[in-house]
């Protein structure tokens, strides 16, 4: 082997050895970050599900408690805020008020024990527990996926190409501080 061949060989394997893991910890991070994106489809494909159960559950409350028009008004709104939220931040946000308008829905729902005891609203009660807790599984999926992605363009040398690239943090999914608050429960009105 020539002189020339085999210092083109040692260039091209010096080449290799250096691109080689930008190009893996490039795949890497677009991996992860193509996860965070199915994972946040997830968090909102269970909170559509929840909502959709919602105006059925208010109907079913509003033929008993009809006189309980302002948690009614607070369910729509808590809703349609949910509905025009844009970011994993304003989601997480609208979910809580609109968690904390279905969970005072549910109080009212104890002044009427015919209500209680309807086939319907039960059934209603059982799919929205379920929606609730596809809605944490999915939260906690992000939030792992949104962690490792993180962690990732962190590392070194991926935060270098990560920086090159535009692979910015990704924010978790929070809870509001109004949601950390235990809500007072009062049956003596």
């Amino acid at each position: 082997m020539s002189k020339k061949v085999r210092t083109i060989a040692i260039v091209v394997a010096i080449f290799l050895v250096i691109i080689m893991p930008i190009i893996g910890g490039y795949n890497k991070i677009v991996s992860l970050e193509q996860r965070v994106t199915v994972t946040e489809g997830n968090i909102d494909t269970q909170l559509q599900r929840r909502s959709d159960l919602i105006p059925n559950l208010v109907e079913t409350v509003k033929g008993y408690a009809s006189q309980e028009k302002d948690i009614f008004i607070k369910v729509a709104e808590a809703r349609a805020k949910l509905a025009g939220a844009t970011n994993v931040t304003d989601k997480a946000k609208a979910d809580s008020e609109l968690g904390s308008a279905v969970s005072r829905l549910l109080v009212i729902v104890e002044k009427y024990p015919d209500l209680k005891s309807s086939a319907n609203f039960k059934d209603l009660t059982v799919a929205l527990e379920g929606s609730e807790n596809r809605i944490g599984t999915a939260r906690q999926d992000y939030n792992t996926s949104v962690g490792e992605y993180n962690t990732t363009i962190k590392h070194f040398p991926n935060n270098i190409f990560s920086r090159i690239f535009g692979f910015d943090k990704k924010p978790l999914y929070k809870a509001s501080e109004s949601a950390k608050v235990v809500p007072k429960v009062n049956f003596t009105k």
